[in-house]
């Protein structure tokens, strides 16, 4: 009687004994589960842009040269507002706001003194324009750098109602690359001014195109 007793006391300790130490597993192994998943939720939320916020994109900077340019082109069209018109050698444009056509020919000639190089004289170069109005016919206008009257050289020219003027050049000329090797690289600006008087001394007319 007495050994079955114990066995049963031995039986019943065995089974409680399992019970608590499978419910502590159990308890483990959920505790670990929520730590992990919480762990994932922080790091989810930390990767995450706030909402209004840029994403970060990888890639190479910007192109500083790129930008310079587009600022330059910015600052131009800024400048063909004010009567400032910029063309590349050959090239042709109607201009709406003054209702005429203008086409950048040729350089003529260009004399300026080589950057970096020490001159007596500043030198000159000279724009061979074409202009045609909407009633008027093509003409032909050389506008200079300097005003030389004995050289056929006016840096104001009048057409249709309007003083242009040749406000730059570009490149400049250097020991390296003279007249002959900038030739069709030019840039000129030509201002326009309406009813602008133009001093006979500094102005000639141009010829009219057949």
């Amino acid at each position: 009687m007495i050994h079955r007793l114990l066995l049963t006391s031995m039986t019943l300790f065995s089974l409680a004994t399992c019970q608590t130490q499978n419910a502590a597993k159990t308890e483990t192994a959920t505790n670990v589960t929520q730590n992990e998943v919480q762990t994932n939720t922080q790091t989810t939320t930390m990767t995450q842009p706030k909402k209004g916020e840029p994403e970060m994109s990888t890639g190479l900077p910007p192109d500083q040269e790129a930008l310079d340019t587009a600022k330059k082109e910015q600052q131009q069209a800024s400048t063909d507002k004010a009567g400032v018109i910029y063309l590349k050698e050959g090239e042709n444009k109607f201009l709406k706001e003054y209702d005429m056509n203008v086409t950048f020919k040729r350089l003529v000639e260009d004399s300026r003194c080589p950057k970096g190089v020490q001159c007596v004289w500043a030198g000159n170069a000279t724009a061979e324009i074409e202009l045609m109005g909407t009633y008027t016919r093509p003409v032909t206008l050389k506008i200079s750098t300097t005003n030389n009257a004995s050289k056929g050289f006016y840096t104001t020219q009048e057409f249709n109602g309007y003083a242009i003027s040749l406000v730059e050049v570009t490149p400049e000329t250097t020991s390296a690359k003279g007249f002959n090797a900038l030739k069709g690289s030019y840039k000129i600006a030509l201002k326009f001014e309406k009813g602008t008087p133009v001093d006979p001394k500094t102005q000639r007319g141009g010829t009219t195109s057949k």
